[in-house]
């Protein structure tokens, strides 16, 4: 393990193996990182500010527990401003620093990455000599190519909760967004500044716009991590599937699990029907024989998240596979799955779902910014810590907001291209309801849906929500009538107004129909 010590990410100080200070050939602090990480390439390298008090983990191996983890912890200053919401708003710009959260905004105040990892990057990042910038730019590029990049509170034991200070100006932040994002969102980020900072970057905008962008960069990090582990094969795994008006479907899935080569523990179904004069459509539940328990619940109540917080409480395996009812899949998923959470350390994963005619997009294992609640398998640890909201019923984004809630609770969530599922998209059936938004005085709808207007207040950062507002405004303005821009935007700030009405609507409502239905067990 090399210490790389410094002050406030520009002053290099010394490099340490052990108790024995290592000669450097450089005196700059960023050809010092470089300079150690060829030197040892098999060896953690720990930047540390020194001129912050700190008492460092003795965990650090755990911390970094296989070579394609980054990690920093921000104790007294962050790289980049929170303006950098202003232009994306996936769960990585706005970490939880309480828990181990997934994110690529790298602190100098401490932080290591292995050498040869590093070192991958080089030939990309080489004409940067700002330790911060060249961090969170390993960071930004290395998440999209199998890099799990973290904020890690544990890499210290005293931490300490204060006020950050941050380190990058505004010709920084606009260079970054330039050089990682499409050059598009330097207008919005243009705006914003104008619009809420009360700035005028002219010169940071204008001088960026044709600057190097390192967008979508690939860097290989194939062959660093084992292909195959010695695993355990007596982790118990338990099924989830709502489902509605789709008993055929249904069975497929069943059968598909019946062939799996490590057979799931029990499958608990919630079947829905809001007709209380019906009986239930699965009798092959009980008429077929299936090699592991079914847990049947047969409710006059509709909805898939209440039906999943329903199935949580009785699940008792080691994992979940949370379903949906018109997928196939192949006889090795489980088993797949099982051995690509301890392969790559991690506690869930997010498999690749396509429909029949669909092609794979992203072909590279990676941290998600989504989560998919039918199509994923997660470590019943964490999984039970967390419900489905119900004020998200019927509408979409309860899956987001089920992700964000595994986040806060320590739980990384890992896209797998190579584990896939067929989603049918079955057109009988299903949760999804075409909710009537309109307002009742002036049929004009609302913009965002209400329920997307409840993750957006719930989660984001006021930079986040000012800079989603400003790109949901500009890119609707393209898929609309109005011509004339001042009416526009005067439309759609009454839209948002409407948005945000709806939504307090939405959560009133839902108190008062906070009971669960239980239904019948058969």
């Amino acid at each position: 393990m090399i210490y790389l010590n410094h002050i406030k990410g520009k002053e290099l100080i010394s490099a340490e193996k052990g108790d024995k200070v290592i000669e450097l050939t450089s005196v700059k602090l960023v050809e010092a990182f470089w300079e150690l990480c060829a030197v040892y390439p098999d060896e953690l390298i720990i930047w540390i500010d020194r001129s912050i008090s700190m008492k460092i983990s003795d965990r650090l191996k755990t911390i970094f527990s296989h070579d394609l983890i980054m990690a920093s912890y921000p104790l007294e200053t962050q790289y980049l401003p929170d303006t950098i919401g202003y232009i994306d708003q996936l769960p990585f710009i706005n970490p939880d620093y309480s828990v181990r959260y997934p994110t690529w905004r790298m602190s100098t105040d401490i932080g290591g990455i292995n050498g040869r990892i590093a070192l991958r990057f080089k030939s990309l990042f080489d004409g940067i000599k700002n330790l911060g910038y060249l961090l969170n730019s390993i960071a930004k590029t290395g998440q999209q190519n199998s890099l799990f990049c973290y904020c890690e509170p544990t890499l210290v034991e005293n931490r300490k909760s204060s006020q950050l200070k941050y380190l990058a100006n505004t010709s920084d932040t606009f260079r970054f967004v330039a050089q990682h994002y499409k050059k598009e969102w330097l207008f919005v980020l243009f705006f914003c500044y104008k619009r809420y900072e009360n700035k005028l970057p002219i010169k940071s905008f204008l001088s960026n716009l044709k600057n190097k962008s390192f967008f979508k960069e690939n860097v290989d990090l194939s062959g660093i991590l084992p292909e195959k582990i010695g695993v355990r094969n007596d982790y118990s795994v338990d099924v989830i599937i709502p489902t509605m008006g789709r008993p055929e479907h249904l069975k497929n899935v069943l059968v598909d699990l019946k062939a799996q080569q490590i057979k799931p523990l029990r499958v608990i179904v919630v079947e829905q029907d809001p007709d209380e004069t019906t009986q239930s459509q699965l009798s092959y539940l009980k008429n077929q024989e299936w090699p592991f328990e079914i847990i049947h619940r047969f409710i006059h109540r509709t909805g898939a998240c209440h039906a999943r917080n329903l199935a949580l409480k009785s699940v008792k395996g080691d994992f979940i596979f949370f379903a949906d009812d018109d997928i196939r899949f192949s006889s090795d998923l489980l088993e797949k799955s099982l051995n690509e959470i301890q392969r790559l350390k991690v506690n869930a994963l997010n498999l690749n779902c396509l429909q029949p005619a669909g092609e794979t997009i992203f072909h590279k294992i990676k941290q998600w910014g989504a989560f998919g609640s039918g199509t994923s398998i997660v470590k019943s640890k964490f999984a039970l810590q967390c419900r489905f909201s119900e004020n998200l019923e019927h509408g979409f984004g309860e899956d987001i907001d089920y992700g964000l809630k595994l986040r806060s609770k320590g739980c990384d969530i890992i896209y797998h291209p190579d584990i896939k599922i067929k989603h049918l998209k079955a057109d009988i059936g299903g949760f999804r309801q075409v909710q009537n938004f309109q307002s009742k005085t002036d049929n004009i709808g609302p913009k965002p849906s209400p329920t997307m207007m409840l993750l957006v207040k719930k989660y984001y950062s006021k930079e986040m929500l000012r800079g989603y507002k400003a790109a949901l405004f500009l890119k609707y303005y393209r898929n609309q009538r109005i011509t004339n821009p001042i009416k526009y935007f005067r439309s759609m700030r009454e839209r948002w107004n409407i948005s945000e009405k709806m939504a307090s609507e939405v959560l009133k409502s839902n108190r008062k129909n906070s009971k669960i239905s239980h239904g019948k067990q058969y």
